[in-house]
């Protein structure tokens, strides 16, 4: 996922990484260039490329998932949002939420990083949610280095302090490489950069040994491969229900845990439905089973479309199947609200694809949001920075899970005022 502050590169950044190692076709680059230099925005070039292919996504011409794809020399990439504003943190949430490294885009440019990590700039929010999200590795590319002249001293400068912000809100500084780039001029993006000798290189800790690079590709290719839960019983939230003619009814989701294949008899909750698997498809080919990561389609018997939606949760009805929870216990920390938040207050959560009016029932304790340890019992109302635990309960049947068993299904937002409010 790439995460930063409005205007920091991170569409030109993105554009450039799959643009040059990527899934877009030269036809398209082509088409996509001559529109920009018609329109005057040539300077866009590769931000250019990811709106269109946002547009089209958003306009529901189903694009093929691919141009979101690029390779390194070891792994297929997959970004997985490129950030607007307010949408991205729901989305980042939901479920789209888990990606296995956030690369932290950084203007590098006088007065736009300071900017962007002020007190309501997005740098810090993006950073905290990504950690909060279950996200721990992170990469920080510090963006239009050509801005500063190519300045060693500035550079310094911003490594010091994010940093230090990063330290604050958890990650490891020493396992987060910092790559000064160029996304425009595609200085230190896949090859090393010429104007900017004195960058002797990125470094890492790892529990393997340290791991060295020049790049941005490279530090992307180091990147620590992630466990797949395909061990635990099946989790799948739905995200969209399907009728397709001549076939029925047509579930679509991503696989979190276990796995899911033809002849499981599957169970949705809160629906209270049971079916039989058909058959699952990923990209309009069949699969013998769909993992952990997988989004998948897959056929089921006996269910009408009316009969479950998005936000459901499909699990194996003979393995530990998910059940409705009436009401749950979570630990929640406030980001950004105006006011007191005291028991009676009735926001909405969003949780893996569920999007649920829930009420904070009772304030059960406060704690210190860095060490977990209680601070004081029954608190009166929680407030900005604060972290607590919270008796919820939903206005309508949902399915939640202990984070601890699927991480996926135990995380959430809080939004209200169309903003995330706590997580």
């Amino acid at each position: 996922v790439v995460i930063g502050h409005v205007d920091s590169g991170k569409s030109t950044t993105t554009g450039h990484l799959i643009y040059k190692c990527g899934g877009i076709d030269k036809r398209t680059i082509e088409k996509f260039e001559k529109e920009a230099a018609e329109l005057g925005k040539g300077s866009f070039k590769y931000a250019w490329v990811l709106d269109k292919l946002k547009a089209e996504r958003e306009r529901g011409i189903t694009i093929d998932i691919a141009l979101w794809k690029f390779e390194t020399p070891k792994y297929n990439v997959t970004v997985i949002d490129a950030p607007g504003h307010r949408d991205f943190i729901k989305n980042m949430i939901t479920g789209t939420s888990q990606a296995d490294c956030a690369i932290l885009i950084i203007a590098g440019g006088t007065g736009e990083f300071e900017a962007g990590i002020s007190k309501d700039g997005q740098t810090r929010e993006h950073a905290l949610l990504a950690f909060t999200l279950g996200v721990r590795q992170l990469i920080v590319a510090i963006n239009k280095m050509d801005t500063t002249k190519w300045s060693e001293a500035r550079y310094n400068e911003i490594v010091k302090e994010v940093s230090s912000f990063i330290k604050k809100i958890g990650f490891n500084p020493k396992s987060v490489p910092f790559v000064p780039i160029s996304g425009w001029h595609g200085d230190n993006m896949l090859e090393e950069s010429k104007n900017m000798p004195w960058f002797k290189g990125w470094n890492k800790e790892t529990k393997a040994g340290a791991k060295t690079g020049k790049t941005l590709l490279e530090a992307i290719d180091a990147i620590e491969p992630p466990t797949r839960p395909s061990d635990k019983p099946l989790r799948l939230p739905l995200q969209e229900v399907y009728k397709i003619g001549g076939i029925g009814t047509v579930p679509v989701g991503r696989v979190e845990t276990g796995s899911i294949k033809a002849g499981m008899v599957v169970n949705f909750a809160p629906a209270a439905v049971t079916t039989e698997v058909k058959s699952v498809e990923m990209h309009h080919e069949t699969l013998s089973e769909g993992l952990p990561g997988d989004n998948v389609g897959f056929n089921v018997k006996n269910v009408s479309v009316k009969d479950i939606r998005r936000g459901n949760v499909c699990s194996d009805s003979k393995n530990d199947p998910a059940k409705e929870s009436a009401s749950f216990t979570a630990q929640v920390i406030i980001l950004n609200h105006p006011g007191q938040i005291s028991a009676g207050y009735a926001p909405v959560l969003d949780c893996h694809t569920a999007h649920i009016a829930c009420k904070f029932a009772e304030l059960v304790e406060k704690i210190d949001r860095r060490s977990g340890k209680k601070m004081e019992d029954a608190p009166k109302f929680v407030k900005s920075g604060d972290s607590a635990i919270v008796k919820m309960v939903p206005s309508k049947p949902m399915c939640v899970e202990a984070y601890t068993d699927y991480p996926p299904l135990g995380r959430f937002a809080v939004r209200d005022m169309r903003q995330t409010v706590a997580v």
